[in-house]
């Protein structure tokens, strides 16, 4: 699914999600401890990469991290500056975060390459690993299945990761997998996150998504 497929689908139902989604009261609370002990010992410049209407990037904000968010739906980057007037949101796409190698100390990427298609995974990761200065971390959530398969998401339709195959292309971006951490509710869809580190090394070059 190509990103302008995702960019449309979201700006037109982008105050619709934030009205019923875009609030840390919406979040699981297993989630929001997850986040803020993975963001406790950062130090240096975090990029929430797909912030949507950036409660997340204001949830890290307001735990001392330097934090910015960074979406491609104007829509959402319009909204969350009006909300969070003291964090700064900027549009980009996962694909070019337009930051210079090894800018951030760490990227939380959560539940945004849901819908990225199993061929531009890679690339997209990549970015990420370019973007984060070895050592730093990624925090990436996502959810978890037997097999990399779609499903009809409520906004467009998105895709179920294996753990182990999700970890494989973490590796294969230049990451090491730290922890792994899964949470599955009654008749829910089963989620899942994982952190991971930024080896030392140049990133694998290859086409751009």
């Amino acid at each position: 699914m190509t990103g302008n497929v995702v960019r449309d689908a979201y700006a037109g139902r982008a105050k619709e999600y934030t009205a019923l989604l875009g609030s840390m009261a919406h979040t699981h609370e297993a989630d929001q401890r997850l986040v803020a002990q993975w963001a406790r010992d950062l130090q240096g410049a975090v990029i929430d990469a797909g912030c949507g209407p950036g409660h997340w990037t204001d949830f890290l904000k307001q735990r001392g991290v330097d934090v910015e968010g960074v979406d491609q739906v104007q829509a959402f980057i319009g909204r969350a500056r009006i909300r969070f007037p003291t964090v700064p949101f900027r549009v980009a796409s996962l694909c070019d975060l337009e930051v210079r190698d090894g800018y951030t100390a760490a990227i939380l990427a959560w539940y945004s390459v849901i819908h990225l298609a199993p061929s531009d995974l890679p690339a997209v990761l990549r970015e990420f690993a370019r973007c984060i200065v070895p050592g730093g971390s990624l925090l990436l959530g996502f959810f978890a299945g037997d097999t990399v398969e779609p499903f009809p998401h409520a906004v467009t339709t998105a895709y179920f990761w294996p753990i182990g195959e999700m970890s494989t292309q973490l590796e294969a971006a230049g990451f090491h997998v730290h922890a792994v951490n899964t949470r599955t509710d009654p008749g829910k869809r089963s989620h899942a996150a994982i952190i991971a580190h930024r080896l030392d090394g140049s990133v694998p070059s290859e086409a751009p998504c």
